[in-house]
């Protein structure tokens, strides 16, 4: 089942590409985001014997983590238990947070059982007595809904690394039946990122029989020509299920035990859960028509989705149970490139792949293989051209940062009691900002003679207007020039970082064009005085020449819209010179005291 339709977001393209040769992955050049944030205090460990990091308990500074951050975080998941706006927007959730090899939150909050039945006539939860209710814990299990599609996803690259799938093959090469209906174009990557043409849904559940479900999907025809749209859809990872039973010959299940949950010891995720587990499962929707395509009363302990339901709980797109140290521990293999301890269940270069953007000709809806890109509508502050995630229409999601090596897992129980009681994906949102808020940016080094212990941060907030303003100042010699550091990730074009000027006491402000410079690259022109979206999460030196005026006030403003914002902007070491004169330095505290800050504060991050 789909999850909340994301609302558009713009997204900065990856030139990265990929291609298949004699079954095996070759991966074009990417280029990893570079970590502009302060580091852990400590290495990771590894594991006995040698092998990647893997996963312990520890502090906020431990994980290079600011701790205020991390409890804000938990206050702001815990106001979504009570009405948002008008109902809870889940009974209960469990929390994870974490840097590096360090989990920094693991935090449990509200119920995981609280409603036995849901009343339409009243729009209200029918709650068990409190003696039945159970609790959320850390080792809460959760029906992870369409989260599913990253471990099919994974199995299927396993396949592909062993030479019994290619990329670019069709899928009627591997599963004939699927040519029919005009599919034969259709590729495994078409599948797995979503621009097969395959509409979004079927209901496979009021089919009498399981073949009768698989021979809908392999007679289904699709709605665009393969790789000309995307359109998510629960159908391509059937397929992909179908294809990957039939090249193994084992059952979905199998090769998830085998291929992921066995050798990292995930030993809490699986489909099917046995009846055992069901005091430590978070119930979901007290699922009957109308809202339902099925009559099941309260679902617990078996998978919420109808289609996945009547496949016999095991599906390419649903079905998987897990707990959020298990997805962390997923997350934390990925992040380390395949491996974990001394397992390994992919190679780097598939990783790569995982994470690369081959939905660049469709903007705003970037994806990898199985993984979305740069979702801003559920990855908040988090979203980088390179962060990869998924959510799931129970209220679940995984957000991994490559770029600062934090990962996310937030599981709710959203449709307990019913699925209409939630809307969009705010309480994603709010973790993922303060979990990227979280993550330090610490002041330009070697600026300027207060040794970069602040600078000027933007803050996070939307529907703001925030303005950083220098004193007056007489440029009328010409030749004036500002120079300055410069940090900025904001949701592309929606908001937008501007550096303006007046001379006429701010009765009219005009853009200043700029340039900005990294190490190692060519220096980037701002014609329109303007920046926005990803710029790599490092500081960046900025020069702008500044017009001739006896009286010429300099400021910077920052404008967010409603919806989505990034990590915001730091500016720092401040200074106009005019022919080797200094008309402003920061540095100054007489020149420091006389900036006008409306919105922006004194950062030491």
């Amino acid at each position: 089942m789909a999850d909340e339709e994301p609302i558009g977001i713009t997204r900065r393209r990856l030139g990265a590409g990929a291609m298949v040769l004699g079954g095996g992955l070759f991966f074009a050049s990417l280029p990893a985001g570079p970590v502009s944030a302060a580091p852990p205090d400590s290495a990771e460990p590894a594991a006995a014997g040698g092998g990647r990091p893997t996963l312990r308990r520890g502090s906020a500074r431990r994980a290079g983590l600011l701790a205020g951050h991390l409890d804000r975080l938990v206050t702001e998941a815990e106001a979504f238990l009570g009405p948002s706006p008008e109902h809870p927007w889940y009974a209960g959730a469990v929390l994870l947070a974490g840097r590096g090899g360090t989990v920094a939150l693991h935090r449990p909050l509200g119920m995981a059982v609280r409603y036995r039945a849901y009343d339409e006539k009243t729009d209200t939860g029918v709650e068990f007595p409190a003696d039945r209710q159970i609790p959320m814990t850390e080792d809460t299990v959760f029906d992870l809904a369409s989260v599913s599609k990253l471990f099919t996803s994974v199995l299927a690259v396993q396949q592909i690394e062993r030479g019994a799938l290619e990329l670019e093959a069709a899928v009627a090469s591997y599963l004939p039946d699927f040519g029919r209906a005009g599919k034969t174009a259709v590729t495994l990557r078409h599948l797995l990122t979503h621009t097969s043409g395959f509409r979004a849904w079927l209901p496979l559940h009021k089919a009498p029989t399981y073949e009768e479900r698989v021979r809908l999907v392999l007679d289904e025809a699709p709605v665009s020509a393969p790789g000309t749209a995307y359109l998510y859809s629960d159908l391509n990872l059937i397929s992909l299920q179908l294809v990957l039973e039939k090249v193994t010959g084992r059952s979905l299940d199998v090769l998830l035990r085998d291929g992921i949950t066995g050798p990292l010891g995930m030993d809490r995720t699986r489909y099917n859960p046995p009846a055992s587990w069901k005091p430590v499962i978070a119930a979901t929707e007290d699922a009957r028509p109308p809202w339902s395509g099925l009559d099941r009363g309260l679902v617990w302990g078996e998978v919420h989705d109808e289609n996945a339901h009547s496949l016999g709980g095991v599906a390419g797109h649903a079905g998987v149970f897990s707990c959020a140290w298990d997805l962390a521990v997923l997350g934390r293999t990925l992040l380390n490139g395949g491996g974990y301890g001394r397992a390994r269940i992919l190679e780097p270069e598939s990783v790569e792949l995982m994470f690369t953007d081959f939905n660049t000709g469709f903007p705003g809806d970037g994806h990898g293989l199985g993984f979305e890109l740069h979702q801003h509508w559920y990855m908040g502050a988090m979203a980088t051209p390179r962060t990869a995630g998924h959510t799931g229409f129970t209220g679940t999601s995984l957000v991994l940062d490559p770029t600062t090596d934090s990962f996310l897992v937030v599981l709710g129980n959203s449709v307990h009691p019913v699925r209409s009681w939630r809307s969009g994906s705010a309480p994603r949102v709010a973790a993922a900002n303060r979990l990227a808020r979280a993550v330090p940016v610490r002041p330009a080094p070697g600026r300027d003679a207060r040794g970069g212990r602040t600078s000027w941060f933007s803050g996070m907030a939307g529907s703001t207007v925030a303005t950083l303003t220098l004193p007056a100042l007489d440029t009328s010699s010409g030749g004036a020039r500002l120079r300055c550091a410069l940090w900025w990730d904001t949701e592309p074009h929606a908001d937008l970082l501007t550096l303006e000027a007046t001379t006429d006491g701010g009765a009219a402000w005009q853009p200043v064009p700029f340039v900005t410079e990294r190490r190692d690259e060519a220096p980037e022109q701002h014609a329109a005085g303007t920046a926005t979206g990803w710029s790599g999460r490092v500081w960046h030196g900025l020069t702008a020449g500044l017009p001739a005026a006896r009286s010429l006030t300099l400021r910077w403003r920052y404008a967010t819209d409603r919806l989505y914002v990034g990590r915001g902007v730091y500016v720092d070491a401040l200074r106009v010179r005019a022919y080797g004169r200094v008309l402003f330095d920061e540095a100054r505290p007489a020149d420091a005291a006389r900036v006008e800050a409306a919105g922006w504060t004194r950062s030491a991050d």
